[in-house]
C-alpha cells in the first residue's frame, strides 16, 4: 500500500536587516509557510507546519524540523490537528527537531493529535537549547471525535518529548498508551478523553506559576502545575477536546504574556 513521506524545515537568524529566512527544505507531504513572512506578527515569525496527505496511518513518515540562530525568536506551530488513523500494518512515526541558539526563543504550540481506534504512532520530539535560550513546548492528544460519537478501545501512542538545554537534558518526558490505560481508571487516564502537557524552560519561567494557577478554572477541565528552578509544567486532562483546548488557550495566554494564539488555532 502506498505511504506518505514528508519532510520539512527552516531555519531563522538574526543578520543586520533583522530576522532572517536562511534556510527552507520541504519534501513529499510536508510543509512549511511562514504567512507574515519573517517579520512576523510582533516581531515573532510564525512556522505553520502541514501535512498535505490528511492524516498519519501506520508506515507513513513525517518530520519536521526549525532552527533558530543566536538571538532570534520564533512560533511554530501546525496548520490544523494532526489524525492519526487505523493502521492495518506497521506504525506511522513523526519526528520534531527545535534547535535554539544562544539567547533565543520558541514556542512549539502544535494543534491537537487525534488518535483514532486502532491508531498507531511514535512520536519523537526534540528541542535543543543553547546558554541563555528558552522554550515553550506543548503537546495534546484527543482520543476520538466526541461530537461523532467515535470511542476509542484500541490504540498505541509511543510519545517521547525532551528538552536539553545547554547538551543537558532538563525536561524528558517518555509516554506509552495503550489498550490498558484506556481501562485503567485512576492508574491511566481515568476516564478523559483528552489530555496535554504544556512544559516552559527558561529564565522566569517559575514567576508564572502562581498567575497560571489563577486561570485553571476550566470546567470539565482537571489540571495541575509545578514550577522548579526555571522550569515550568502544566498537565491537562479533561472529558473532551474543546474545554481542554480553552483552558489550554487561557493557560498560554499567561505563559506568553499576552500574546496571540498563532492565528491558524481560530479560537
Amino acid at each position: 500500500m502506498e505511504r506518505s513521506r514528508g519532510e520539512a524545515s527552516a531555519t531563522l537568524v538574526c543578520g543586520s536587516a533583522g530576522l532572517r529566512l536562511a534556510g527552507l527544505r520541504q519534501q513529499g507531504s510536508a510543509k512549511c509557510i511562514l504567512p507574515y513572512g519573517a517579520a512576523g506578527r510582533g516581531g515573532r515569525p510564525e512556522l505553520v507546519f502541514l501535512n498535505t496527505s490528511g492524516g498519519l496511518t501506520g508506515g507513513d513518515a513525517l518530520s519536521y524540523a526549525v532552527t533558530l540562530g543566536p538571538g532570534a525568536q520564533a512560533v511554530a506551530t501546525t496548520q490544523t490537528a494532526e489524525r492519526a488513523y487505523r493502521a492495518a500494518a506497521g506504525t506511522a512515526r513523526v519526528r520534531v527537531t527545535l534547535s535554539v541558539g544562544a539567547g533565543g526563543w520558541i514556542d512549539w504550540l502544535p494543534q491537537e493529535t487525534i488518535l483514532f481506534d486502532q491508531s498507531a504512532l511514535d512520536r519523537r520530539s526534540v528541542i535543543d537549547l543553547a546558554p541563555g535560550a528558552g522554550c515553550l513546548m506543548l503537546e495534546s492528544v484527543v482520543l476520538g471525535r466526541a461530537a461523532m460519537g467515535e470511542t476509542v478501545t484500541q490504540v498505541m501512542l509511543r510519545d517521547w518529548r525532551e528538552i536539553r538545554q545547554a547538551g543537558r537534558p532538563v525536561l524528558v518526558e517518555p509516554l506509552r498508551l495503550g489498550a490498558l490505560a484506556l481501562r485503567s481508571g485512576l492508574a491511566g487516564l481515568g476516564g478523559a478523553r483528552a489530555f496535554a502537557s504544556i512544559a516552559m524552560v527558561g529564565e522566569g519561567a517559575a514567576d508564572l506559576l502562581a498567575p497560571l494557577r489563577a486561570v485553571l478554572d476550566e470546567p470539565g477541565v482537571t489540571c495541575a502545575a509545578s514550577a522548579l528552578d526555571g522550569r515550568l509544567l502544566l498537565r491537562l486532562l479533561a472529558a473532551d477536546g474543546w474545554p481542554m483546548r480553552r483552558q489550554i488557550a487561557r493557560a498560554l495566554a499567561v505563559l506568553r504574556k499576552g500574546a496571540a494564539l498563532p492565528r491558524v488555532w481560530q479560537m
